[in-house]
């Protein structure tokens, strides 16, 4: 029998992200083959391991935070996969999620709302590529949208505030913002730290303040209240592609040249970013019951005679205001409901076309594949759970 691999695995165990990239190593390993794991348990930037110079392995997974950590890596001169890319000049092989396709969704998100207004809560520049990229992938999409972004600034390098001082200058920095508005935040850690801060400049969410943030921690998103819609950025299928990788660097096949990034599963929607950002009263209460009932067998007639309105008055108002029509909101939120089902659950296409509101089987795969330009077969292999390439 051959020998199986010896992998080093230096992923942090203390954050929901670097358990979900585990999950994923651990599911490839079941299905490819064992292999012996070394693996302490440690938090994200933690000191080089003592053991990890004596270490004599096949192969190494690693979270690489720091120029420490890299030089300790780098000299065991084995196979290394990054799933961190934080260093850009590394050179090592390297995968993550897809920072343009993140802040897409969460643009889309607040454009949908009705939103006008637009921030980006941030770290420093420099400390992370990828909080820079949402960072910049944001604020390109608003301006392109023809909207402006506003982006906090922290205090520069080499002040060192207290949490007390950070937050006073954050919660200045909302108040002085344009409201209502829709603010992303680089990570779950920024978005709860951007609600503290409204809590303390009086600022409702999502009335006057809509957050969006990465990574969809559950136990982080439930902290705050209102809780935290997040983007989950399906960690388990990239620690699972990143294991298929360093799986063939071992066997000697060459390393792609480029960072490999992977799509985000799609946005959890929960309170902190629940609004309707319309100042148009008809506009907004039809928004909301569309967002109620668009499941339902609901037409643009039924929604007008709900709202004691003629349907031409109706579609004249939501066009302005939105600029798209009742129909096509209708049909966007059951596609959202849809898309959620299609990641979540194994249902039959027949059962989540009927509890998404569309009248059958084939016309839901006809207007998703109109819309989304693949199948809801193909975005489910994409996108569910436990379908990796």
């Amino acid at each position: 029998m051959a020998k199986p691999p010896h992998v080093a695995l230096l992923i942090e165990t203390s954050w929901a992200y670097g358990r979900g990239l585990l999950r994923g190593v651990a599911r490839y390993m079941h299905e490819r083959g064992p292999w012996s794991v070394y693996l302490r348990p440690q938090g994200l930037g933690d000191a080089v391991p003592p053991w990890l110079e004596r270490w004599r392995g096949d192969g190494i997974l690693a979270r690489i935070d720091n120029r420490r950590m890299a030089r300790a890596v780098l000299r065991t001169r084995l196979p290394v996969v990054d799933v961190r890319n934080a260093l850009t000049d590394l050179r090592l092989p390297g995968i993550g999620p897809d920072n343009r396709m993140v802040a897409e969704l969460a643009c889309r998100h607040f454009l949908d709302s009705g939103l006008r207004n637009f921030g980006f809560g941030t770290a420093r520049r420099g400390q992370n590529r990828f909080l820079d990229a949402r960072c910049d992938c944001f604020r390109a999409m608003v301006e392109t949208a023809g909207h402006r972004c506003h982006v906090y600034r922290p205090y520069p390098i080499g002040r060192r505030p207290t949490w007390e001082q950070e937050q006073s200058r954050l919660a200045q920095w909302l108040q002085s913002l344009p409201k209502p508005i829709g603010i992303m935040t680089g990570d779950d850690d920024q978005g709860l730290q951007l609600l503290d801060a409204c809590l303390r400049a009086a600022l409702r969410v999502p009335d006057q303040v809509a957050v969006v943030s990465v990574n969809n921690d559950e136990h982080l998103c439930g902290l705050s209240n209102p809780p935290l819609s997040s983007i989950d950025v399906n960690p388990e299928r990239i620690g699972y592609e990143a294991a298929a990788m360093l799986d063939r660097l071992m066997s000697g096949r060459k390393a792609p040249k480029a960072i490999v990034e992977l799509p985000p599963r799609g946005l959890v929607v929960r309170p902190s970013s629940d609004v309707v950002g319309v100042e148009e009263p008809l506009v907004a209460d039809a928004v909301r019951m569309i967002r109620r009932r668009a499941v339902e067998p609901l037409s643009v007639a039924q929604l007008a005679a709900a709202l004691d309105v003629s349907r031409s008055t109706l579609e004249r108002r939501f066009a302005a205001m939105l600029g798209r029509t009742p129909k096509q909101e209708i049909l966007r939120v059951r596609l959202s409901h849809a898309q959620e089902l299609l990641v979540s659950t194994d249902l039959p296409l027949a059962t989540v076309a009927e509890r998404t509101g569309f009248r059958s089987a084939a016309h839901f795969c006809e207007v998703f594949h109109d819309r989304m330009e693949c199948t809801p077969g193909d975005y489910r292999r994409r996108h569910g759970p436990g379908r990796f390439s």
